[in-house]
């Protein structure tokens, strides 16, 4: 625990000095990124000592706040949550500090790596906080470091509004925490977690459906999703990385750990966590395909993502309220490597994107294209991520939901068999989405000619951008192929997060089927070596002919005849219209050789736009009509105050 107190305190150091050397950008660089780097590297060790063993570590320090104290615990749900956290961030760290060099004496780039590393270290404290203050105070300073990032370009107005957005929301999801965490602690004489006990009558639920939705809005699952979209798409690369890989989970983990609390569970939570979930990855699927931006598809597949691992979180409660302990066990532990495989891939993808937006100057698919000849060393790590999306073996996006479709299988009793068909299907239809999602966005980025000069003019991404997506690809397909050493791990935390005893158990009966897809993986990797060997030996010393393609008989093709990204997507897209809502122009043509013609499609924020959007504007005029209230005359105001405190002191006599 003292090591993990350390990377904290290394993390706000650095954050304060590069915060100082803010009029220096070189220094300031160094600063932030090296403090990171260090602190990962720290607490990665005492997080994988407890995942190993299985002890927690507890550190309880004086503070003196009303309900408060500084206990942190670092069992084994808080350290597989850190693991991904410090992976992510030590990585998104050296990515950075490539990538804002074009920003250098453009941006105050010592606030940018200050926000970042408090960024981290409120994370940190989220994850180890024993208290109800604590962790409110870190969940807050996350809070407040993202906005900052969010808004580092702050002279485009969709940054600000996807900021001040992305404020709102979690400002909400706040409030909701607080009432969940006074009815929990309401009998104690403190908010720490160890003291919590589950409310009488109603009280259980209400806390459920409090943290269902406080933490709902920080994880982003549909329909509390709207912040998503909008801010993954403004946020830096390296930030955008972080935010989609680490900060929505810690929304899962709080869910996690409140379930905890509210032991016995009823099986109502079970189903509304599946059925939202399913909404979730279906619908965040369906979204992605209809973006043309390539980090709205990015930030879409997030939500599919986090759809996925609440949709086995409900499984496995479904399961545990009906006796399948065993269905269960690996409901839980489907969703637990879930986490920890979307923040590498997903990470990895973000970097992507970063780098096609730095190289070519814009991330809209339709303006991109033949990125594959100008960006060669992102093109197959990108590839390798988008293929670990959509959960293709061996890559590590399939182990999670391999295991959540053995819990979908493995059912017994009546409702966990319906709670198991609903997931496989949802499963089913989302992997589908995901790989016509996937399929368009790389193939309409790297592949074929240059629409726009633009992404003719294209340029590699930098070496430690390059170092960064190297390693998370490489972690993609370790994490895929070590499939079966990762379950002791996850059984671990599943055990001490959900007190299931035979989560241990269960991953002994599900590694082996997961070592016969690491045996093919790695049989697939060798013939795939064996040949390229070969192709290397027989072609030793000659020179490759080159020649064109076949052209269809046509020998002036232009990329105005390729498949744009609304194309390609269009069959699905019209078919799901009534979701989706797009609006489109579409060209009239009445001549026989018409001249120039013009067709646009967009996919609108449905949720936003229908809902929250009208109960805002209601909210607005609900205020309006109490305007009277504020006279604008500070005696009236002192007035209020007296008045609310002597009602308060007679609520309490």
């Amino acid at each position: 625990m003292l090591l993990v107190l350390l990377s904290l305190l290394v993390l706000l150091a650095s954050s304060a000095l590069a915060f100082v050397l803010r009029k220096d950008p070189a220094r300031a660089q160094d600063a932030g990124a090296y403090g990171a780097v260090a602190a990962s590297l720290t607490g990665l060790l005492p997080a994988g000592r407890v995942l190993l063993t299985g002890m927690p570590e507890t550190l309880t320090l004086p503070w003196a706040v009303p309900l408060g104290s500084l206990s942190f615990t670092l069992d084994p749900l808080a350290a597989f949550f850190l693991a991904p956290l410090f992976i992510l961030t030590g990585l998104a760290a050296v990515y950075g500090v490539d990538y804002l060099k074009a920003y250098e004496g453009k941006k105050p780039l010592g606030l940018a790596w200050a926000a970042f590393n408090i960024l981290t270290a409120s994370m940190v404290v989220v994850f180890t906080a024993a208290n109800a203050v604590l962790f409110m105070l870190g969940w807050e300073l996350m809070a407040a470091a993202a906005f900052l990032l969010v808004l580092f370009e702050h002279e485009r107005e969709q940054s600000r509004r996807a900021a001040y957005l992305y404020l709102a929301a979690g400002g909400a999801g706040a409030l909701l925490l607080l009432a969940a965490f006074g009815l929990l602690g309401r009998s104690a004489a403190s908010l720490d977690f160890a003291l919590f006990s589950v409310p009488a009558g109603g009280g259980a639920s209400a806390v459920f459906l409090l943290c269902l939705a406080g933490f709902g809005l920080k994880a982003g699952f549909i329909p509390l999703h709207v912040w998503v979209p909008e801010a993954d798409p403004a946020a830096p690369g390296y930030v955008a990385a972080v935010m989609s890989g680490v900060m929505m989970k810690t929304g899962i983990y709080g869910l996690i750990r409140v379930l905890g609390f509210l032991s016995p569970w009823q099986e109502w939570w079970g189903w509304a966590m599946l059925l939202a979930g399913a909404a979730s990855c279906v619908l965040g699927g369906l979204f992605a395909l209809a973006q043309h931006d390539l980090r709205r598809v990015l930030a879409y597949s997030s939500i599919e993502n986090i759809g996925i691992i609440l949709m086995a979180l409900g499984l496995g409660t479904v399961a545990a309220v009906n006796g399948a302990t065993a269905m269960s066990a690996l409901a839980f532990a489907g969703a637990l490597l879930h986490v920890l495989n979307h923040a590498l891939f997903k990470g990895l993808l973000f970097m992507g994107a970063g780098a096609v937006l730095r190289g070519a100057g814009t991330s809209e698919l339709d303006a991109l294209g033949g990125l594959g000849k100008r960006m060669p060393r992102t093109l197959p790590l990108f590839l390798l991520a988008s293929a670990a999306a959509c959960a293709l073996p061996p890559l590590n996006g399939f182990t999670g939901e391999f295991l959540i479709y053995l819990a979908a299988f493995g059912g017994a009793a009546a409702p966990a068999a319906l709670a198991g068909i609903v997931t496989a299907l949802a499963l089913a239809v989302a992997g589908a989405l995901a790989a016509a999602a996937f399929t368009r966005a790389a193939g309409t980025a790297f592949l074929g000619e240059p629409r726009t000069g633009r992404a003719a003019g294209a340029q590699e991404a930098g070496p430690l951008m390059i170092f960064s997506m190297r390693a998370l690809a490489l972690l993609c397909l370790l994490a895929g192929l070590a499939g079966p050493l990762l379950l002791l791990p996850v059984g671990t935390a599943v055990a001490a997060a959900f007190g299931l005893a035979p989560a241990l158990a269960a991953m002994e009966g599900a590694a082996a089927p997961l070592v016969y897809v690491s045996a093919a993986g790695l049989l697939l990797i060798s013939l795939a070596a064996l040949v390229f060997a070969g192709r290397a030996l027989a072609l030793k010393g000659k020179q490759p002919a080159a020649a064109g393609t076949w052209d269809c008989g046509y020998a002036a093709p232009t990329a105005r005849m390729q498949y744009g990204a609304a194309s390609f997507s269009q069959p699905l897209t019209d078919f799901f219209q009534p979701i989706l809502r797009k609006i489109g122009q579409y060209p009239v043509i009445t001549e026989y050789f018409p001249g120039k013609a013009s067709f646009s499609t967009e996919a609108q924020a449905v949720f936003y736009n229908s809902f929250y959007m009208p109960a805002a504007a209601r909210l607005r005029d609900l205020a309006y009509r109490f305007s009277w209230i504020q006279h604008g005359r500070l005696q009236i105001y002192i007035l209020y105050i007296v008045v609310t405190l002597l009602l308060l002191l007679l609520w309490k006599l």
